[in-house]
């Protein structure tokens, strides 16, 4: 089981407790298919759950108007590391991110 291997993200564990007190239906099926009450919360996340979420924490970093003209993505151990390399729209000039690696694979 590749969930057992890694650690839970603490936001996942908030959630997957409050699901397991408040929800029978979400309980039940904990109990029966731990694998699908994971996936029914969205972890591990998809694809296009990284890219929004990606998304929503560069729009929070206030970066100005910028395009994004590269990303990598490399894995480290069981972590997801993403970089990005911008373009400010006004000047040419470019710039990397730092790496973030909050996403689990």
């Amino acid at each position: 089981n590749p969930m057992a291997q890694q650690p839970l993200p603490a936001q996942v564990v908030d959630q997957l407790l409050d699901l397991l007190a408040t929800d029978d239906s979400f309980r039940e099926l904990f109990a029966r298919n731990p694998e699908a009450a994971f996936e029914r919360m969205g972890y591990p996340p998809t694809p296009g759950q990284l890219c929004r979420f990606e998304a929503e924490r560069l729009d929070a970093m206030g970066l100005g108007d910028v395009e994004l003209v590269e990303t990598r993505v490399t894995r480290v151990g069981a972590e997801v590391e993403l970089t990005h390399r911008l373009r400010e729209r006004a000047t040419g000039a470019e710039r990397w991110t730092e790496p973030f690696r909050n996403y689990a694979a």
